[in-house]
């Protein structure tokens, strides 16, 4: 929550060796960092169109816009028969799809990603762990928080502990992850 500038920070945070502690989160969305909270937060009055439509919207419009709206369609084909469907209605899984779908609205190069398995019935946990092994297959670096530590454990190229960092893996500094493409750090 820190790094997407939603809650204070202890310390400093930078992201492409420029400072972004401190800044608003939509700041830090436009310099390519995104998040999916914890617990599926979508806008539930909203159709499904209307959150992809606010998560991209501060990146682009038009043609643009709409490409990247059918991109996540053909990512989760369940949103394009949701399409015009109040979020609230969807289902858990489907929730979380669509807080995914809305996060890489933006086109992001590091995702944030807090919980994603949170409440998930074991099948679409499977078919979220499956999506996020294609963003890192893709080249998109992802943090992940996570308490299914036998999920996260096959994908993960680093693990952070959440009060320190005792351990990272492959044995190398984080400092030399400033630019990890397509790795997924696991807290």
């Amino acid at each position: 929550n820190a790094i997407a500038g939603i809650a204070p920070s202890q310390g400093a945070i930078a992201f492409d060796g420029q400072p972004i502690s401190g800044l608003p989160a939509e700041l830090i969305v436009r310099r390519g960092i995104s998040l999916t909270p914890e617990g599926r937060r979508v806008f539930p009055s909203l159709s499904v169109a209307e959150n992809l439509h606010l998560g991209g919207a501060a990146h682009c419009s038009g043609d643009e816009l709409q490409r990247r709206v059918d991109s996540e369609l053909d990512r989760f084909p369940i949103l394009r028969e949701r399409y015009h469907q109040k979020a609230g209605l969807l289902s858990g899984g489907e929730q979380q799809m669509l807080a995914v779908a809305r996060s890489l609205m933006s086109a992001p190069r590091l995702l944030l990603l807090d919980e994603p398995s949170l409440g998930l019935a074991p099948l679409i946990v499977d078919k979220i762990f499956d999506l996020i092994a294609d963003l890192k297959a893709k080249g998109l670096t992802i943090l992940l928080v996570e308490l299914l530590v036998t999920i996260v454990a096959h994908l993960q190229d680093a693990v952070l502990d959440p009060k320190r960092v005792r351990k990272v893996l492959p044995q190398r500094p984080l400092r030399d992850l400033d630019r990890p493409a397509g790795q997924i750090l696991a807290i």
